[in-house]
């Protein structure tokens, strides 16, 4: 049995009830994160927290929440629902008024709710036994403000949906100037000669956890080169490699991109090496 949080109270998930009137059923109007955690320790706590504040900030959310009260959370549900690897998902709306309309609310009580879901063991960063993802490409058709981790993620579904009914495992989506900006639920990288190249963090990309922990650890290391900059879709047909990650998928390779093979269609050595230094260093954030 999943035992769940939601307004200051543990409970059986299939317990959990909101208001019809609940601003995030009604409009998408809240934030929400998912943490993964493996045999008790969660991965990026802090980024993901400070990342969830953010939004609330930008959404005008008046949540009085820190790290103590979130990691209070957190760490109670990992407690109760005892498995060897749990994404805790945290997920936050503007409340239930009385009425439906569209101005924010005054005086309405923010609802919180959070659960744990089962996800794979972590990735072994090994060419010969992880699994590469096939992937499709596609034109961003999402809103304006992708660096918001907004629960209305209808955009980023259908685009997930296009890609999936084609047999792939994620998109790889580019705006109006052809340039990469992220996946329907990941963020994106190519390699060329050695060097790990990925967009720069700007309105069109959620700034992704996985992602800061990775540049920060291959930064630290120092033997993988690292840019961010634009990067072309034509780039990205002619990478060495192509990556995606994650919190759940963590650093990921692609080996098909539109049904030709990435490279020589097997996960790459630099992914290899990257994917080791990730796996070393992911618990220092």
């Amino acid at each position: 049995m999943t035992i769940a949080y939601l307004n200051g109270a543990y409970m059986p998930l299939e317990e959990a009830r909101i208001s019809p009137l609940d601003r995030g059923f009604l409009f998408g109007d809240g934030i929400y994160e998912v943490i993964p955690s493996y045999a008790g320790k969660m991965v990026g706590f802090g980024p993901h927290i400070d990342r969830m504040i953010d939004g609330l900030a930008a959404l005008e959310i008046g949540l009085n929440w820190g790290h103590k009260e979130w990691r209070q959370v957190c760490e109670e549900l990992i407690e109760r629902n005892p498995a060897p690897q749990l994404g805790i998902y945290l997920h936050v709306t503007r409340g239930a008024d009385n009425k439906r309309h569209h101005p924010y609310p005054q005086n309405v009580a923010p609802t919180v709710f959070a659960m744990p879901t089962e996800i794979p063991p972590a990735p072994i960063p090994e060419r010969d036994l992880v699994q590469g993802y096939k992937v499709a490409s596609m034109q961003d058709k999402r809103w304006q403000r992708c660096h918001i981790k907004s629960i209305s993620l209808l955009g980023n579904v259908m685009h997930y949906q296009a890609g999936y009914a084609q047999g792939n495992g994620e998109v790889l989506l580019y705006n109006a100037a052809n340039e990469l900006t992220e996946c329907g639920a990941c963020n994106a990288y190519i390699v060329k000669d050695g060097t790990v190249i990925t967009p720069p963090l700007d309105d069109q990309i959620l700034p992704g956890i996985t992602r800061l922990i990775a540049l920060g650890v291959l930064r630290q290391d120092g033997s993988i080169a690292v840019e961010e900059r634009v990067v072309t879709m034509d780039e990205v047909r002619q990478a060495d490699e192509i990556w995606i990650s994650s919190s759940s998928k963590e650093i990921a390779p692609v080996i098909e991109l539109d049904g030709q093979p990435v490279g020589d269609g097997r996960p790459g050595p630099v992914w290899e090496q990257a994917a080791k230094l990730y796996s070393a260093g992911k618990y220092d954030y």
